[in-house]
């Protein structure tokens, strides 16, 4: 008898213990976190945002390299892509690593060239069979065929924006795709091109481009849920261009600034993203060192300020919201700290919960 009440003991004690590690995992997100790594850090690292506290914890290195400036997962999570923004990979050259993500541990699989210097964006397609990589300094972008195993055909179609304007200096600053097309807006040229498949390759697309204020800069955008429209965060003149989709292009409709009226010195604008309902817009300033909130109409695109929130620091560059939708993180460029903000849903405002110290965030990915 006493076996018995011994073993039922045991099962039970089990069972509570796998029913803790899976409310563990329930309650935690991973996220990954990129770096420029002269300031201290070593590459890319690794935590757990508690989703009852908002805390960032479990700090740990995922990868030792150069300058993760940016990174992004393919669709599957078993692949992850770093950039780094360096020149001299090869001669002027930045370079991709592919990393095999196993239980959210990163194993290096193989770098190569970007095809240009400083790179500074990872695009991936829905389907996950192309992977495309925005220059910043060399002006261009590099788009990958991914293989099976995630790693990429070390043959790119690069696509070169030097030679499309003789007065001003081309800066590949975001390439994504939408729809199937290859859309990369170039902050020196004030435009955003757009490419369509064509034969094996990207080619201009029937609509070739949506441009912006002379010097405004475009450096991220992101789309409606719908993709009826494309909103453009322009880095230099801290503004937010409209577009809206009319008979499947484009059409700048309205322009919204992003620091406030009375601010003193000098901002530039860095990231930009809207909530999982769409309802609100963020974007980040660096300099004035908010975000900048914006309520949506989901009817017209119109944007509504709803308010700015500190940063609690330095320089905010990338930031990203939790897949809940409960909080907003920022990176902090200059003060080394990532602050982690409750965002309230029906109002979109943002209050701070909490930060944790790491050298030179600059972009912020969960698993």
């Amino acid at each position: 008898m006493k076996n018995k009440v011994s073993l039922l003991i045991a099962i039970i004690g089990l069972v509570f213990l796998n029913s803790c590690k899976v409310e563990e995992l329930k309650n935690e997100e991973v996220l990954f976190v990129g770096t420029y790594t002269d300031n201290g850090s070593e590459g890319i690292y690794r935590f757990n945002l508690n989703l009852d506290t908002g805390e960032l914890v479990k700090k740990s290195i995922a990868a030792k390299i150069k300058n993760p400036s940016y990174i992004a997962f393919s669709p599957d999570k078993n692949s992850l892509y770093a950039v780094s923004e360096v020149d001299d990979f090869k001669k002027e050259d930045g370079s991709i690593t592919t990393f095999r993500v196993k239980d959210t541990t990163l194993v290096e699989i193989d770098m190569q060239s970007t095809y240009g210097a400083n790179p500074c964006y990872v695009g991936v397609a829905d389907n996950g069979k192309l992977v495309a990589v925005a220059n910043y300094t060399g002006g261009n972008v590099a788009l990958y065929n991914a293989l099976e195993n995630g790693n990429l055909n070390p043959s790119p179609q690069v696509i070169d924006h030097k030679v499309l304007d003789t007065t001003k200096t081309a800066h590949a600053h975001m390439s994504s795709f939408l729809n199937g097309e290859l859309i990369v807006s170039d902050l020196g040229l004030d435009r955003i091109k757009k490419y369509s498949p064509s034969k094996g390759e990207f080619v201009a697309s029937n609509q070739k481009e949506l441009v912006v204020a002379e010097g405004a800069g475009p450096r991220h955008f992101v789309t409606s849920n719908n993709a009826e429209f494309l909103y453009v965060i322009n880095e230099l003149n801290a503004t937010i261009t409209m577009f809206q989709k009319e008979d499947g292009k484009y059409y700048g409709k309205k322009t919204y600034d992003t620091v406030a009226s009375d601010f003193e010195g000098e901002s530039f604008c860095a990231d930009i993203h809207l909530s999982p309902d769409g309802k609100f817009l963020y974007g980040t300033n660096r300099g004035e060192n908010t975000v900048v909130i914006f309520k949506v109409d989901e009817t017209t695109g119109k944007l509504e300020l709803v308010g700015r929130e500190s940063v609690k620091g330095d320089w905010p560059r990338n930031f990203t919201i939790d897949p809940t939708g409960k909080y907003v993180l920022v990176a902090n460029q200059r003060s080394n700290n990532i602050v982690v903000f409750n965002r309230d849903a029906k109002n979109g405002t943002l209050s701070f919960v909490s930060q944790v110290d790491l050298p030179s965030p600059v972009c912020l990915k969960f698993y």
